[in-house]
């Protein structure tokens, strides 16, 4: 499951004229740093926290000479300007791709590249063989949830306290955030449930959340 070359991101996920991707270089790594510090002060603390150093990409992130580390960074770049980051986990195991963190300089936001995002986790996770993606929207704004159903990717759950915040100078709190999902196999890669295996609780979620996909016998 090697990582997907970047080239053909542009052709699948075509950006506006006079933007480009390019994969994360050694020699980005401060400029990264610097500006999602800057664009997205509120992850100084929490899971996408790591980003903020330079050491994370040194150890996990594929480099110009490391392409089996398990976070790629995608840049969005207009002519030599940093204007988007967007990370992604691979998790081997489970053939599974997690969109990690990704953000957009305010002053390019005017041109949806955030929509992208799930876009670009999809592609991937399709040209690498995974079975799904997944990725969080916070519950402080809605538009990257509008974003991911736009896409079509599903609502499976509302996490409570899985990360944290910023929310005012000294005051760090613990938040709600969205998980959403889409399945990249076919559904008979899939064992159905029994109901007789669920309490009432859980066959009352799964019926909401995958109706008709359980099974009776």
């Amino acid at each position: 499951m090697p990582w997907t070359n970047v080239d053909s991101l542009s052709t699948k996920v075509p950006l506006p004229e006079g933007y480009r991707y390019e994969r994360l270089a050694r020699a980005d790594i401060a400029d990264v740093v610097r500006s999602l510090a800057d664009w997205y002060p509120g992850i100084v603390v929490g899971n996408s926290s790591c980003h903020l150093n330079e050491s994370f990409y040194n150890k996990n992130v594929v480099l110009d000479d490391e392409s089996e580390r398990d976070f790629f960074v995608v840049l969005f770049k207009k002519g030599r300007e940093l204007v988007g980051v967007l990370s992604i986990e691979r998790d081997r195991d489970s053939e599974v791709l997690y969109g990690r963190i990704g953000a957009v300089s305010p002053k390019h936001r005017g041109l949806n590249l955030s929509e992208r995002f799930p876009a670009l986790i999809e592609t991937m996770g399709h040209a690498m063989g995974m079975g799904m993606v997944y990725g969080l929207a916070t519950l402080k704004v809605p538009h990257m949830q509008t974003k991911f159903e736009r896409l079509g990717w599903q609502l499976i759950g509302i996490i409570p306290g899985f990360d944290k915040e910023v929310v005012e100078p000294g005051v760090i709190k613990r938040v709600y955030e969205a998980i959403y999902a889409k399945v990249l196999v076919a559904e008979e890669n899939f064992v159905r449930p029994r109901y007789a295996d669920m309490t009432p609780g859980t066959t009352q979620l799964f019926e909401l959340l995958y109706p008709g996909k359980a099974s009776a016998a």
